[in-house]
């Protein structure tokens, strides 16, 4: 799952790589190299350093700024970047930073704790003239000048502000509090509370679980430009069921209740406000569809994932039906609430927010960019409305601006002066992500990073000479720089060197499909030696994320996996193969998974697996294991039920049934249970559990909001009833990501002893 994957991919690449130490004896090291051991990865500040931490842009162009923190975590200052000189220098220095910008770690709840972690919550906040910082402190809000060095205290409620957010002038903040939408003046007086509704139930300019984690929604409120009203979204979950996540570790149990709406369940019901700044009458929008358009809310079928302003006096708002196959592109008038239907995207197979949609508007106010898979590939296509009547008629398609069996992932920037449009894709090789440009002609499509393997820019505010890049690739640990478009880039931060460790190299190799005629990409680690290996055989390891949304085999840091270091010079083989059904690889390559989870995954990495074993005589065929996280410990599970091939496996965090996944999430892929139900019934562990083959290890956290741990009870039980032995492991209070150092450090001594003892030779 995406949705899983992205909480997989926090562990697996934030410098501690989800590490194990070996138990079994190492080979020799040789001299000056030094082995590398759970030590080393989950030691505050892991293998490679801290990266920094909410990297930013100044409103006028003139810094890059970002907090870089101390191995522990506990100690940063706020840095920036000159862009004039490429210079870095302190800008709000440690003391005043542990006020103002608390870790993570001081959050105590952990569910949100791992919360700001995965979604990258903003610490801190530009004001627009550029001279001023809001720092967001444990749900406070602090003013600070950069000039005087002093920080004011905004908000001392004992209930905290969250999502805060400058007017376009800059002379006062918003902020929601209990539900409700606040504003302020920043130089002094009152707060004034914008809606009064709000509770439990009712969250008016905030955002529920399902909609951040599946729709990948950040904020549901905005300022008009001119600053004169706030356009939000209210969500009414009174008709959500809640989930009870326990907290067993206290003398007296308490519970969580989360709202989580399951397959079928009802979704939040969500509509659309428009209220003055000054605080006069709350406007709800509505619409009248016809020609079978979707209605812009009020109804328990859609969802709205995006919106914002198009100018000061129109609203733009994206609605998608409930099983996410169809869009509808609306153009709102705020003060009449006349709607337009601008555009309709349709397709048949789904419509994924992230990275499939992206919608730009162009400051010349007549047009705006649409990424797409609708050529079955996602790119760019620009689209022209009328300036001065905005809601006149719908947008027309000037033109595509990308072509070809690549695909872009990411929208990056638009400079206007120069007609020029930036992206990253994966042109000319699938395991890439490079930076491009192209003309809002179409025309002079190229590429502007140099080096090869995976880059991620963030353009400055106009869009049109500097970039932030983080760029690392398979064999080179990440880095950020500072970049100019067509000149060079200086870093600020690079990790540390792993040279003494002398890791070995992954192999990227290509298969075919089950189909025959698809390729597959994978990435093998092969041993030299190690007790593991047999008479010159070594064992293969499986590590899978298999599903949509994802993509795993990449020209990026180590495959974002050093766990299979450890594995390797134990004298196992490691193999990761990117079946059918995931990401960045067309619709034709994705589309096999819908409506079935299971039968396409596996065969796949079975015809992979069988391909490998072939190319590598030195795989031993009798000793293969299985393992993995999310979507991945759902697939392990799946294919140890459904085929004899693999030894061992384990599963780490699974969906065991589709019906106890969320809505939003498996609806886009699996429709609705009433007119799938064969397809739940067949996708779902629980109802295999008699055909378990092989040695497995499950594990879940007790306080997983993500993938409940009913996930991991039925299955027991169902294992349990059909009289089959399986090994469990639970870990009290621990959420999806099963985070911090002692539950790490136990939890992949288990993995890696559960594979010692099962793949062993001569058992």
């Amino acid at each position: 799952m995406k949705s899983i994957f992205a909480v997989f991919v926090l562990i697996a690449s934030s410098a501690s790589f989800l590490i194990a130490q070996a138990t079994a004896p190492a080979t020799s090291t040789p001299q000056g190299q030094k082995e590398l051991t759970i030590e080393d990865l989950f030691k505050p500040g892991g293998l490679l350093g801290r990266p920094p931490e909410n990297v930013q842009w100044s409103p006028d162009g003139t810094k890059v700024s970002f907090v870089q923190r101390d191995d522990t975590g506990q100690h940063g200052e706020l840095y920036y970047v000159d862009v004039a000189t490429g210079k870095s220098a302190v800008l709000v220095a440690s003391g005043k930073l542990a006020t103002l910008a608390p870790p993570t770690s001081s959050i105590k709840n952990p569910i949100k704790q791992e919360a700001a972690q995965r979604y990258s919550i903003a610490a801190y906040h530009w004001a627009p003239d550029s001279k001023h910082l809001l720092f967001d402190s444990m749900g406070q809000l602090w003013l600070y000048s950069l000039d005087t060095g002093t920080a004011v205290q905004l908000t001392t409620n004992n209930e905290p502000s969250a999502d805060p957010k400058f007017s376009p002038d800059g002379d006062r903040i918003s902020y929601i509090r209990k539900h409700n939408l606040y504003v302020r003046p920043i130089s002094g007086g009152g707060e004034r509370e914008l809606t009064k509704d709000g509770d439990d139930n009712l969250l008016n300019g905030e955002v529920d679980w399902v909609y951040e984690e599946e729709l990948y929604s950040r904020s549901n409120y905005f300022w008009s430009p001119d600053g004169k009203r706030v356009v939000f979204l209210q969500m009414n979950e009174k008709d959500v069921p809640t989930y009870p996540i326990t907290d067993y570790l206290q003398v007296h149990a308490s519970v969580d209740q989360e709202k989580y709406p399951q397959p079928g369940d009802p979704n939040p019901g969500v509509r659309l406000g428009v209220v003055s700044t000054g605080g006069s009458k709350l406007k709800w929008i509505a619409s009248s569809p016809s020609s079978g358009a979707l209605p812009l809310g009020n109804d328990p079928d859609v969802l709205i994932p995006r919106f914002g302003w198009v100018n000061n006096n129109v609203i733009w708002a994206i609605v998608l039906n409930r099983v996410q196959d169809r869009m509808d592109l609306y153009f709102v008038d705020a003060d009449s609430g006349k709607s337009t239907v601008m555009m309709t995207e349709s397709t048949d197979a789904w419509i994924d927010m992230h990275p499939e949609v992206e919608f730009k508007l162009l400051k010349s106010g007549d047009g705006y960019l649409w990424t797409s898979w609708r050529d079955g590939h996602n790119h760019i296509y620009l689209y022209h409305y009328r300036k001065e009547d905005p809601l006149g008629g719908a947008a027309e398609l000037v033109r595509q601006l990308t072509h070809g069996d690549w695909e872009v992932e990411s929208l990056d920037g638009v400079d206007e002066a120069k007609g020029v449009v930036y992206f990253s894709a994966n042109e000319g090789d699938w395991r890439q992500r490079n930076e491009y440009a192209v003309g809002l002609d179409g025309q002079n499509l190229h590429r502007i990073s140099e080096r090869a393997g995976s880059h991620r820019a963030d353009f400055d505010p106009k869009n049109d000479r500097y970039y932030v890049d983080d760029y690392s690739a398979l064999t080179t640990p990440p880095s950020a720089s500072l970049c100019s478009v067509g000149g060079s880039c200086t870093p600020f931060w690079q990790a540390r060197s792993i040279e003494q460790f002398n890791l070995l190299t992954p192999k990227f190799v290509d298969f075919k499909a089950a189909d025959g005629t698809t390729v597959l990409q994978g990435e093998i680690l092969l041993p030299t030696s190690g007790p593991m290996m047999a008479n010159g055989k070594a064992p293969l390891i499986l590590n899978p994320y298999g599903g949509p949304g994802a993509q795993t085999v990449r020209d990026a840091w180590l495959g974002g996996d050093l766990f299979d270091q450890i594995l390797a010079r134990q004298g196992f083989a490691v193999l990761h193969v990117d079946n059918r059904g995931m990401a960045n690889r067309g619709k034709a390559f994705a589309l096999p998974i819908k409506h079935h989870f299971g039968p396409t995954e596996l065969a796949d990495q079975i015809a992979a697996t069988k391909q490998a074993l072939q190319q590598f005589p030195q795989l031993d065929p009798d000793r293969i294991g299985f393992w993995g996280w999310s979507y991945g410990g759902y697939f392990t599970l799946y294919a140890l039920e459904h085929s004899e091939m693999f030894k061992s496996g384990v599963s780490v965090a699974p969906v065991s049934n589709w019906m106890l996944y969320d809505t939003i999430y498996t609806e886009r892929y699996m429709g609705l249970p009433k007119d799938n139900e064969k397809g739940y019934h067949d996708s779902s562990p629980v109802n295999f559990a008699k055909d378990l083959h092989g040695n497995l290890l499950e594990v879940h956290g007790t306080s997983d909001d993500n993938v409940h741990m009913q996930n991991t009870i039925q299955m027991i039980n169902n294992f349990i009833d059909a009289g089959k032995q399986f090994e469990l492991m639970l870990y009290p209070g621990k959420t999806h990501g099963i985070g911090g150092q002692a539950a790490r450090d136990h939890l992949f001594h288990l993995i890696d002893n559960h594979f010692l003892e099962t793949l062993a030779p001569g058992k």
